[in-house]
């Protein structure tokens, strides 16, 4: 969530019914991005708030995101307590590429290049090159975690040596082992490396599972490349971080997306395909589609107090939902419940789409369906990417019996189901 944009715009916010409202969906984590200061009121920023990513003090918090300015740092710490109290963990942005341009800090400062990378105008690029600059960014990181973090979300980590970052995990774990670091990487030939190297908890899947499920709501992905990347993965899959919106991507709703609040095709894939956490921004869960922003996308640099999010907080806080947005909660409410029962959040997984046929009315480019067994129990989830009812009759070989360790297979002769458009469906088997 961007608290800048929840409620009143404050960490005050972030309030105990808000906190009990994530609490009940199941939320484990709340990352708050931009409660660090950056860089704002100034010519050189972007929008009239400024990127959360153009840091402007490491050790300082937004102003702006406080009721009293000159108590900000203890209303921070009050926010903590709260998510803490709720049974929560807070996660915040780490920024160890660049820092605004305006940077300043009381700790003897970071070496700079001078420059700065792609059109990130107003940011500079640190420089590592700089003998201090590792026990700089490192004293940053500690600090944070000594006021109650539970973990960091690390931007562009391609753009930083990974020499440094698999030091500093390291030294922060000896202190603090159960903070937990997330990577914002591209490069998919690279997440090993930053996985079982540079030894980041999870890495965000966003060239993986995320663009696939693009390409296919957009018209030019097929659904089998749900199966390649889930093969790409391999024993990596339950290290990603799965999610179908963030705030640099394009609301799922939106037009730019698929267009509709209830794409429920892939939500399931990206939330019940397999073990790895999955990723909710605020507001997903009700359909905001940003209609109030750029293309799609909710600002990360404006003040700004979209309608949908706010109807959101007042539902939060005792007011109706209109029909259209409960409903989407209601189905988010059930797939949330149904992936942390252990069938889900635990158990096995089966590709069953090698073994379906046209036949059965299955295609493979719009139509994908799966196993998740755990203990004595195995469900069906089949999902259809398609603007039309799915009449299927799905095949389940004696591989998948034999894989979930059953004495036989629960239905030989196939099951046959309905799917509607864009939707998903589970069946006990």
């Amino acid at each position: 969530m961007l608290p800048r944009l929840w409620g009143e715009g404050r960490m005050s916010s972030v309030d105990d019914a808000t906190l009990g409202y994530l609490r009940g969906l199941g939320v484990s984590h709340v990352w708050c991005t931009g409660i660090i200061r950056h860089s704002t009121g100034q010519p050189f920023v972007k929008g009239d708030a400024g990127s959360p990513y153009a840091i402007s003090d490491y050790y300082d918090v937004n102003p702006y995101l406080a009721d009293v300015p000159s108590r900000r740092k203890q209303e921070f710490r009050s926010l903590v307590r709260r998510v803490h109290s709720h049974g929560l963990k807070l996660i915040v942005d780490f920024v160890p590429n660049h820092v605004g341009c305006d940077y300043s800090d009381k700790h003897g400062g970071i070496p700079l290049c001078g420059w700065h990378d792609y059109d990130w105008t107003d940011t500079i690029k640190i420089d590592y090159s700089a003998g201090r600059t590792w026990e700089a960014m490192y004293g940053i990181v500690r600090f944070w975690a000594s006021k109650g973090v539970d973990g960091f979300r690390c931007d562009m980590v391609e753009l930083v040596p990974p020499e440094f970052l698999k030091w500093l995990i390291s030294r922060i774990k000896e202190e603090f082992p159960e903070v937990i670091f997330i990577a914002e990487v591209y490069q998919k030939e690279k997440y090993r490396m930053y996985i079982e190297d540079v030894h980041f908890d999870y890495l965000y899947d966003k060239s993986g599972l995320y663009d696939v499920l693009r390409a296919i709501a957009a018209g030019h992905g097929t659904a089998r490349a749900i199966t390649w990347n889930w093969q790409f993965l391999q024993d990596l899959q339950p290290r990603m971080l799965n999610f179908l919106e963030n705030h640099d991507e394009q609301r799922l709703a939106s037009p730019w997306f698929s267009g509709q609040p209830g794409y429920y095709a892939a939500l399931c894939a990206s939330l019940m395909l397999n073990t790895a956490p999955f990723m909710l921004y605020f507001g997903q869960e009700t359909g905001v589609d940003a209609s109030e922003g750029h293309e799609g996308r909710t600002s990360i640099f404006n003040f700004a107090r979209p309608e949908s999010l706010q109807r959101l907080y007042a539902f939060v806080h005792g007011e109706a939902l209109p029909a259209v947005e409960a409903a989407v909660l209601a189905r988010y409410r059930a797939a949330l419940q149904l992936a942390a029962a252990p069938c889900v959040g635990e158990g096995l997984t089966f590709d069953l789409c090698y073994c379906q046929s046209s036949e059965d009315g299955f295609d493979p480019d719009r139509h994908f369906a799966f196993l998740r067994h755990y203990g004595g129990e195995t469900m069906l989830l089949c999902c259809n990417f398609s603007g039309f009812e799915a009449h299927l009759r799905i095949r389940i070989p004696q591989h998948a019996a034999d894989y979930f360790g059953l004495t036989a297979n629960p239905c030989p002769d196939g099951i046959s189901l309905t799917v509607a458009p864009f939707d998903y469906i589970v069946i006990t088997v």
